[in-house]
C-alpha cells in the first residue's frame, strides 16, 4: 500500500490554510503553491517586484526542497500563477537562475487573484531517488 508522508519544514513559513507545504509520495515530492512570504515573519515580503517576489517563492520552495535532501533537478514538473503575464519575462529571468539545465516541464497561466496580493505562486513536483 502506497503512503503518504507530511512534509512541514520549521523553517518554511506555516500554511496560510488546510494544507502542507509538501507531501511525499512513492518517489515523489509534490509541493504546494508557495507564495512570497517571509520565512522569518510568515508576512508576504515587501516589494511588489515579480523578480523579488518570484526570487522569494523559488527561495521558499528550496528550503523544502534542502529539507528532504533535494535540489532543483529533482524538480520534473512546475506549474507557475502569475496575475500578469505581462511579468513573464522578468519571472523568467529569475526562474532560470534556479533552473539552469535539463528544465523540468512547466505550465505558466495568468490567474485573478492569488493569496495575500502575491503576484505569483509557484508550485512543483519533484522526484525522489532510490
Amino acid at each position: 500500500m502506497l503512503t503518504k508522508t507530511v512534509v512541514l519544514p520549521a523553517q518554511c513559513p506555516q500554511p496560510l490554510g488546510p494544507y502542507n507545504h509538501a507531501v511525499k509520495a512513492g518517489n515523489f515530492l509534490f509541493c504546494s503553491g508557495q507564495i512570497p512570504l517571509d520565512p522569518a515573519t510568515g508576512q508576504m515580503i515587501s516589494s511588489t517586484k515579480i523578480e523579488d517576489q518570484t526570487e522569494r517563492v523559488l527561495e521558499n520552495i528550496l528550503l523544502i526542497l534542502a529539507h528532504e535532501h533535494l535540489s532543483f533537478q529533482h524538480v520534473v514538473k512546475t506549474t507557475v500563477f502569475m496575475v500578469d503575464l505581462n511579468d513573464f519575462g522578468a519571472m523568467n529571468t529569475v526562474y532560470g537562475r534556479y533552473f539552469s539545465t535539463d528544465f523540468p516541464a512547466r505550465s505558466t497561466v495568468q490567474v485573478a487573484a492569488l493569496p495575500k496580493n502575491s503576484k505569483i505562486e509557484i508550485e512543483i513536483i519533484a522526484i525522489i531517488p532510490d
